[in-house]
């Protein structure tokens, strides 16, 4: 088995984008030349009320958004995995994970591994 060579990358924000697609937050693009494998994805509430979240995935071969995670219940105060296990989100060059919420506080992170593929533009 060859080993791949990765850099890590984690990425994280408040949601303030009360909207998808394209008006939605930013969490995180998939560089030039690279793949993504994304093995964390977490929400955090830490206000004491209890609000929603919304999660797409941009895929760049169609331009299309498509929904990962559609208004999770997030209790005040709690937090949620969206990858749980052994779960992995795979992206490449120019695929987006975006954000966006109910208008209350909640913050995401991820991480992942970002490899390099000089086929992908």
């Amino acid at each position: 088995m060859v080993a791949r060579n990765y850099n890590t990358v984690s990425k994280a924000l408040s949601i303030a984008a009360t909207s998808g697609g394209a008006s939605a937050d930013v969490l995180y693009t998939c560089p030039p030349n690279h793949d993504a494998e994304i093995d964390f994805l977490h929400v955090t509430n830490g206000a004491a009320s209890t609000d929603n979240v919304y999660i797409q995935w941009y895929h760049a071969d169609d331009t299309t958004y498509y929904t990962i995670v559609n208004a999770k219940s997030i209790a005040g105060n709690d937090v949620y995995d969206v990858l749980q296990g052994s779960n992995v989100f795979y992206m490449h060059s120019g695929d987006k994970i975006v954000v966006y919420n109910g208008g209350g506080t909640l913050g995401v992170a991820l991480s992942g591994k970002e490899f390099f593929n000089p086929h992908r533009t």
